[in-house]
């Protein structure tokens, strides 16, 4: 649907620029762009480059492992029906952690093998009105995944670099506070709806 929509604002666009003599800024409009979309890729491949490569030498250094004995309490807290050594568990830890570093990039593959988990945890459960439901577990990791605390606005920061902010890691404050009071919503939100769901 949405590739029609923007089908169709690209029609109106070219048509309304020839009917009021506007083709070369429409043209001179595609080409600074595409110039300034392909700029902003590269700068954002590095970007992801360093960060990727930091996680993997947190993971490799103990990090992680460390980060995520800290996080357990909380997991405990928002997962309680998920047993203590499953997989899921350290799937779930991993996504939160690279959230909270602001590498949605590097939290994508560790959240889709949660969800590959916590399916498998319905099946062995022999839950009989699985088939394709989300779990109460998936519905708050999805739901806490949303919200995503953030200490380091990585792709903001990047953005405003690209565009020539004088300051562009000024946002980290903001950032922090924004995301610390979603995710705090998220989690009231998350505990009041499964009382009600118990």
């Amino acid at each position: 649907m949405l590739n029609y929509i923007w089908i169709f604002m690209i029609i109106i666009g070219i048509i309304y620029g020839s009917f009021t003599g506007q083709m070369a800024e429409i043209s001179n409009g595609v080409i600074d762009s595409s110039k300034e979309a392909v700029q902003l890729c590269i700068t954002m491949l590095g970007v992801v480059a360093l960060w990727t490569g930091m996680m993997e030498i947190a993971k490799e250094s103990g990090l992680v492992d460390s980060l995520t004995r800290k996080l357990r309490p909380l997991l405990r807290f928002l997962f309680p029906r998920i047993p203590r050594d499953h997989p899921a568990m350290s799937y779930i830890s991993l996504n939160f952690i690279a959230n909270i570093l602001g590498l949605g990039w590097a939290a994508t593959p560790a959240g889709l093998k949660a969800m590959e988990a916590l399916t498998d945890l319905e099946k062995e459960r022999g839950n009989p009105e699985y088939g394709g439901t989300a779990s109460n577990e998936m519905c708050v990791f999805l739901i806490m995944n949303i919200s995503s605390l953030q200490l380091i606005p990585v792709n903001m920061i990047a953005y405003r670099s690209q565009y020539g902010s004088v300051n562009p890691a000024v946002i980290i404050a903001p950032s922090i506070i924004a995301t610390f009071m979603s995710t705090l919503a998220a989690i009231v939100y998350c505990k009041i709806k499964d009382r009600k769901h118990k």
